[in-house]
């Protein structure tokens, strides 16, 4: 066997091993998260938990806060991926949100950290906080015009990509409005489920029905 057919294998190896460290780490973060609360779950709590040391830890994530960063971030493309297999006839903002759901879906621990992670007044990285939001909005905008190009074909290309952009930050909202709500209104952090923070993004996407026939 040659040198390079005995390195490819090991490379998977190694990519396959990081990656469900990376996973592990995730989940056991969300876990704690739920159990104590963002604050009172540490660094080194998060690595002994996952059996990892804290030096790993930080060989994944610079930080506590960067750790439900890249949750959200793994979670993004998940949602656009979904958005265009949704019926051609289904409103935009009920597409993007049953796509959330069943992106969570797809999840082992559904949204995980999003429901049971930081609230973002917690998160200092304003900048990191910005670019993740951003991201967020303007691959589900993405998405949208995508949808949009397929279904309606004859729209004004300066109209389609005011409507995606428009209706991508308004779901991103109401994600975000539920989240705050569910955060704020919880008394313990193990209060904090996911049947419920579902129920409240039920009703924020609700909020915005008067405007899905945009």
């Amino acid at each position: 066997m040659s040198a390079q057919g005995t390195q490819e294998p090991e490379l998977g190896r190694r990519d396959r091993k990081k990656a469900a460290t990376r996973r592990t780490l995730l989940q056991t973060a969300a876990r704690m998260f739920a159990e104590r609360g963002f604050q009172d779950t540490t660094v080194k709590d998060i690595a002994a938990e996952a059996g990892v040391t804290e030096r790993t830890f930080f060989r994944y994530f610079p930080s506590k806060e960067d750790l439900v960063f890249a949750e959200i971030l793994d979670f993004v493309p998940l949602v656009a991926e979904e958005i265009p297999r949704r019926p051609a006839g289904e409103p935009p903002l009920t597409a993007v949100h049953h796509s959330l759901l069943a992106a969570a879906a797809r999840r082992e621990g559904g949204l995980a950290i999003l429901f049971v992670g930081a609230p973002p007044r917690a998160l200092t990285g304003q900048t990191r906080r910005t670019h993740v939001l951003t991201q967020f909005e303007d691959s589900i905008g993405a998405a949208l015009a995508a949808r949009f190009a397929e279904h309606e074909p004859e729209e004004p290309a300066g109209r389609r990509a005011l409507r995606a952009s428009v209706l991508a930050r308004a779901a991103v909202g109401a994600v975000r409005g539920a989240l705050l709500i569910h955060v704020r209104g919880a008394e313990a952090p193990a209060s904090r489920k996911a049947e419920d923070f579902a129920v409240l993004l039920d009703e924020a996407f609700a909020l915005l029905r008067t405007t899905d026939d945009v």
